[in-house]
C-alpha cells in the first residue's frame, strides 16, 4: 500500500510538472486595449478589463490557443484613455506603432471606439469589441471592426412595446402611451434614443419629454421637474453608469412617480447596493444574463460563467455581475475561436476567420453581418424586484412576471 501510495504520489508530480512545463512552452499572442480607467467611464472600464483579464486566464488555463501543434496564450497591453477620445486615439497608435500590437481589443463606450476605429482601420488591424454599441459605428464601411453586443438602438425598444402591451391590458391604446426620453448626449444615447422614438411612433405613442442630460451626468432634476408636470407613462433615461446613479437617486429624492422607468447601465452603476428600495421595479436593458440558456465548452453556461467569475474577482460576489463583464470575456472567445481556425497568427486570416464567426457562447449567439455588428444575440430586459434582477421581456426570455405600475 505504501509502494502504491508513493507511486500515486510521483505520477501525480510528474504530470503536474508536464502540465507547468506544458503552459510554460506556450508562446505568446499580445492583444492590446486603450480602456477607461480613469474619467467618467472607469466603472465600467474596469468592468471590461476584469472580463478581459477572466478570460486570458480561462483560455490558458484550458492549454491556450491551439494552433496546429502549437499552443499560445493571450496577453493584453492596457493604456488608460481617462475616458477621452483623443487620447484613446493617440494610445492606439501607440500601441500599433510602438508596443506592434496586431490585434485589439475595443474601448469602453461607443464614443471611445468612434474613436479608436479609424487608427485600426487605417493600419488594418483586426479589433473585436465588447463595449461599444452605437449603430453608427457599423455604417462606415470598416472591414477591421468587430462587435459582439447587439446595438444601441435594440436596448430598450422592448421597454416600449412592454409600456404598449400593458395599456392595452388595461383596456386603453397602445397609441395612449406617454413617453419620456432623457440621454447623454453621446454615440451610443442618441441611439438608444432613436431607437425609442422609432418604436413609439410605430405604436402612434407621442414623445412628451425630449431632453439631453447635463454634460457631466450629475444632476437631472430640471428633467424631473417636467417628468413631475406632464406626467409621462415611461420615461427613459441613458447616461451610461452616472447616469443611472444619478436617475435612480434624483427620482427617489424628488418623488417620481411614472408606471414605467427603463435604465441603461443599471449593474454597472450598482443601483441596488448604492439605492437600496429606490431601486425596486426599475427596468433595466441587458445584453446578458446569468438565467439565459446560453453555453459552451470553455465557460460553461451563463450561470456557470456567473458563478466562477465571482470566485476569481471576489469583489463583485455580493452584486450581480455586470453585462460589460460577460461581453468583455466573450471577445476573446472570439478571438481565441479565430486563431484556430484560421490554424494562423497573420492577421490577414485572422480577420477573415472572425468575419466568419458563426459562434454559440455562454453569453449568447455571436455570428457578424458585414458591416460587423452581432446579427445573432437578442437583447433582454430585467426588472429589480426586491433588490434583485429579474428577466420580464422578452416575454420567451422571461423568467418572472413584471411589476406594473411602478407607484
Amino acid at each position: 500500500m505504501k509502494k502504491l501510495s508513493l507511486l500515486s504520489i510521483l505520477m501525480a508530480t510528474l504530470s503536474l510538472l508536464f502540465s507547468q512545463a506544458s503552459v510554460a512552452a506556450c508562446g505568446e499572442i499580445v492583444l492590446g486595449s486603450a480602456i477607461s480607467l480613469t474619467g467618467k467611464y472607469a466603472t465600467n472600464g474596469v468592468h471590461a478589463k476584469n472580463g478581459y483579464e477572466y478570460a486570458v486566464q480561462k483560455i490558458k488555463d484550458a492549454g491556450g490557443v491551439k494552433i496546429g501543434d502549437k499552443c499560445y496564450n493571450f496577453k493584453v497591453i492596457y493604456y488608460d484613455d481617462e475616458s477621452k477620445g483623443d487620447r484613446g486615439a493617440t494610445l492606439a497608435e501607440r500601441l500599433i506603432s510602438q508596443d506592434n500590437v496586431q490585434f485589439m481589443l475595443g474601448p469602453y463606450s461607443s464614443g471611445m471606439t468612434k474613436a479608436i476605429a479609424p487608427v485600426t482601420e487605417k493600419y488594418q488591424i483586426p479589433m473585436v469589441e465588447a463595449e461599444g454599441a452605437s449603430r453608427s459605428l457599423f455604417n462606415k464601411g470598416y472591414r477591421y471592426l468587430f462587435a459582439v453586443l447587439s446595438t444601441s438602438e435594440l436596448y430598450l425598444a422592448s421597454a416600449v412595446s412592454l409600456a404598449a402591451e400593458k395599456a392595452e391590458e388595461s383596456g386603453k391604446k397602445a397609441s395612449s402611451v406617454k413617453v419620456a426620453i432623457a440621454v447623454e448626449n453621446d454615440p451610443f444615447s442618441l441611439d438608444i434614443r432613436a431607437g425609442v422614438s422609432e418604436d413609439a411612433a410605430k405604436f402612434g405613442m407621442e414623445v412628451i419629454i425630449d431632453e439631453k442630460l447635463p454634460r457631466d451626468l450629475s444632476d437631472m432634476s430640471a428633467i424631473l421637474t417636467k417628468v413631475k408636470l406632464l406626467k409621462p407613462d415611461l420615461l427613459i433615461v441613458s447616461g451610461h453608469s452616472k447616469g443611472a446613479a444619478t436617475a435612480v437617486s434624483q427620482i427617489e429624492e424628488q418623488n417620481i412617480k411614472v408606471p414605467m422607468i427603463a435604465l441603461t447601465h443599471c449593474e454597472a452603476a450598482d443601483v441596488t447596493g448604492n439605492y437600496g428600495k429606490a431601486a425596486d421595479d426599475i427596468l433595466c436593458s441587458t445584453q446578458w444574463d446569468e438565467t439565459l440558456a446560453y453555453k459552451d465548452p470553455m465557460f460553461g453556461s451563463a450561470a456557470e460563467y456567473n458563478v466562477d467569475f465571482k470566485k476569481a474577482f471576489p469583489e463583485y460576489a455580493d452584486k450581480t455581475v455586470p453585462y460589460q463583464i460577460a461581453q468583455a470575456s466573450a471577445a476573446v472567445y472570439v478571438y481565441m475561436d479565430a486563431f484556430q481556425r484560421a490554424g494562423s497568427i497573420d492577421k490577414e486570416k485572422v480577420r477573415d476567420a472572425i468575419a466568419a464567426t458563426d459562434l454559440m457562447t455562454f453569453y449568447g449567439p455571436i455570428k457578424f453581418s458585414e458591416a460587423g455588428n452581432n446579427i445573432a444575440k437578442p437583447m433582454v430586459l430585467r426588472q429589480i424586484q426586491n433588490g434583485e434582477y429579474r428577466v420580464v421581456a422578452p416575454s420567451k426570455f422571461a423568467s418572472h412576471k413584471i411589476n406594473w405600475p411602478r407607484m
